[in-house]
């Protein structure tokens, strides 16, 4: 082999370096800055250029106590406001809430010994930061962090800095609440002073709402002392100054009437598509794939041809829902508004760091109808500041007694799945005039874009998303019922009526703003933008995969197994592709029936398919019961370094599934218990095992 010389050596590095920039462009160097970011401090008159110094931007504004959170659908988010807020009104701190993407860490070693610093952390998927605060988590858990002053983690860089820690998480999954735990280990390991025990929040259990005022108040306690704060009676401090627009109407080409940013204001929408702007999409196609007596389950194709969207086969996409005409009505009538519904309001923040929730000047109507979580759980916190602005003393004691008393609470409000404006309806039905709008905007989590697991593949149809959804419905039986009906699959429903022919859509007596603002969704569209995950198909084909996915769980397998058909039709060699499928009954919701015997012509002996139907015998059959009795099968694969794939409920089927996967490893290897349980344990942390799950 001749040698290479000189000048073949500086030729052969150009073209690899050049070939590495090529692929790593947009990733690790010009990455796009989000333009969409901070569209709504721009809406509202915000300054452009702020500080990514967080002590900077504390001294500024005065503040001794921040509150950064880490949130992906906006929970987190929310008891960061509700401890900020709390904070000022009952210990006088000058507060502020952060959102952690939005400042740098390396001077964290510098934080002022007076002040402190609260972070409220939810875990996301398998033990993942969430989107907000992934750079955060990488820096203070990475082995080479290196703060402004310099020294090494052995020097206790934080050790000036207090702080408080609080997280969701859900026990359903392994990793629970593993992100909070992490972040407290790697700061304490850092010289930080940890102040009164780190919370953690179970939404698995149902309990994260009591988990976390159980947490505050000894919390609050402790930072008295360290901080030597006096409580006061605690007085309503609006965060946001609302001004009604008599100069404006809603016909005001300036006015917001549900828009997300200035671009879809001014009718000229342009990419980046992410979850700060949504592209409007057209709907191609949609159909219901079973209707029965309580339940009914959608298919759409969403077409992204015209956007800069792309996906991969297993990523997930996000609709923005719109609430229901007959709650926001419901809303605006307790409140006193109704006549006011489209009145113009501009709202600014009273302090230089709140950050106004959505673009303005707006409507009520549209504040309410597009931005907030009107049908949302209720916090008994909320319904307790709420106690001061009630009708009359009678209310007032409801309200306080709601507040003050869990079970009392659980069992009127909690357990009967009722919104804010249904409580105040039952507390008092004269109207609740006296309740500032600022509160409901402050207290009201921000309607959040839903995600579902795309059901179909990128290989096959790259610039057509089809989604699965079961329309979802919860009848709540007393001497009061109440039905609680899903915001967005309700929404996608009556998006498939219109579609289909009729006018006036109105799935289980809900209507919607179907046409959107200003008519911006005429003709079936609906807001939608791409997550990307890490539920991924094995990049080789030939690799076998085994997929549990019962009822709508079976979405992203439909994509897989879509994109394997394909792939053997093109002549690729493709693995064993096994899935394991359940519902109630085969004539009634069994999804996708008649596709899989297509994919199964596509890929022949590749393809097996084993059902179970819970409803169709006295013996109630489940899918961790049919990969028990496929064992041999299974573990077989798995020693071929098969792929193992869960999507579906979190806190029953994949537990059990998991269970029995050890108990196939044990029994089919001849282990002890605990050694399968432990090889199970390995195949998800090297991603050979993976869940789409949810509780």
């Amino acid at each position: 082999m001749a040698q290479l010389d000189t000048l073949d050596l500086i030729v052969l590095i150009a073209l690899l370096v050049g070939t590495a920039a090529y692929f790593t462009k947009g990733t690790y160097w010009a990455v796009p800055k989000d333009p969409y970011a901070a569209s709504f401090n721009n809406a509202n008159g915000a300054k452009s250029g702020k500080t990514r110094n967080i002590l900077e931007k504390m001294d500024e504004s005065g503040k001794n106590a921040v509150i950064f959170y880490g949130s992906q659908t906006g929970t987190a988010e929310d008891y960061a406001s509700r401890l900020a807020k709390e904070g000022s009104s009952r210990f006088g701190l000058k507060t502020m809430v952060a959102d952690l993407e939005d400042y740098d860490y390396e001077n964290l070693d510098t934080f002022p010994e007076d002040k402190v610093a609260m972070f409220v952390l939810a875990t996301y998927g398998e033990g993942e930061p969430t989107d907000n605060a992934v750079d955060f988590f990488e820096f203070v858990t990475g082995d080479d962090v290196a703060f402004s002053a310099g020294g090494s983690p052995e020097d206790k860089p934080l050790s000036n800095l207090s702080f408080v820690a609080f997280g969701l998480g859900n026990n359903t999954y392994e990793h629970y609440n593993s992100m909070v735990r992490r972040v407290n280990t790697a700061l304490v390991k850092l010289g930080a002073q940890r102040i009164s025990s780190a919370g953690e929040g179970d939404d698995g259990a149902g309990t994260m709402e009591e988990d976390f005022l159980a947490w505050k108040e000894p919390m609050w306690t402790e930072l008295s002392q360290k901080m030597n704060l006096e409580e006061r009676e605690a007085v309503y401090e609006p965060t946001f100054g609302i001004t009604e627009r008599e100069d404006m109407s809603p016909e005001t080409n300036e006015v917001y009437l549900g828009e997300p940013n200035k671009n879809h204001l001014e009718g000229t929408s342009k990419g980046p598509y992410n979850s700060h702007n949504p592209f409007i999409a057209p709907i191609v196609e949609s159909r219901e794939v079973f209707t029965v007596k309580d339940r009914n389950c959608l298919h759409m194709e969403i077409d992204v041809s015209k956007s800069n969207l792309t996906y991969q086969t297993g990523d997930h996409i996000a609709v923005w829902p719109t609430n229901a005409g007959k709650e926001v009505d419901r809303f605006l009538d307790i409140l006193g508004l109704s006549d006011r519904r489209h009145t113009v309001i501009s709202v600014k923040g009273l302090d230089p760091t709140a950050r106004v929730p959505f673009p303005t000047p707006t409507t009520y109507d549209a504040a309410i109808r597009y931005h907030m979580e009107i049908c949302g759980p209720v916090s008994r916190q909320f319904v307790a500041a709420l106690a001061a602005f009630a009708p009359d003393e009678a209310s007032k004691d409801e309200m306080a007694r709601l507040g003050e008393d869990k079970e009392y609470f659980r069992d009127m409000v909690s357990n009967q799945y009722l919104n804010i404006a249904q409580v105040l309806e039952r507390v008092c039905q004269s109207k609740w005039t006296s309740v500032p709008f600022s509160i409901m905007m402050e207290s009201i989590q921000k309607l959040q874009p839903r995600y579902y697991s795309i059901s179909s593949s990128s290989l096959v149809q790259k610039s057509k998303i089809s989604i699965t959804a079961v329309v979802e419905e919860i009848r709540i039986p007393g001497d009061k019922p109440n039905v609680v009906k899903g915001v967005t699959t309700n929404y996608l429903l009556a998006l498939k009526q219109k579609q289909h022919g009729d006018p006036h859509p109105d799935p289980h007596g809900l209507t919607y703003a179907i046409v959107g603002p200003r008519n911006k969704y005429d003709g079936c569209h609906v807001p939608v933008h791409v997550r990307h995950s890490n539920f991924k198909l094995p990049s080789d084909p030939s690799k076998p995969i085994i997929m549990v996915g019962p009822g709508s769980g079976v979405a992203p397998f439909r994509g897989f197994v879509q994109e394997r058909a394909a792939q053997a039709k093109a002549g690729e060699k493709v693995g064993k592709t096994i899935l394991f499928y359940g519902c109630r009954k085969p004539s009634e919701d069994y999804l996708y029936k008649d596709e899989w015997e297509m994919y199964k012509q596509a890929l022949g002996d590749s393809f097996e398919l084993f059902t179970a139907f819970s409803r169709e015998t006295t013996d109630k059959v489940y899918v961790q019961q049919r990969l028990s009795e496929q064992a041999s099968l299974v573990n077989e694969l798995l020693q071929q370094k098969a792929n193992f794939y869960v999507c579906g409920d979190a806190s029953n089927m994949a537990r059990e599934v998991n269970t029995m996967l050890g108990q196939i490893v044990s029994g089919q290897r001849g282990l002890s218990p605990e050694k399968g349980e432990e090889l199970v344990k390995s195949m998800r942390s090297s991603n050979q095992y993976q869940e789409d799950v949810w509780s």
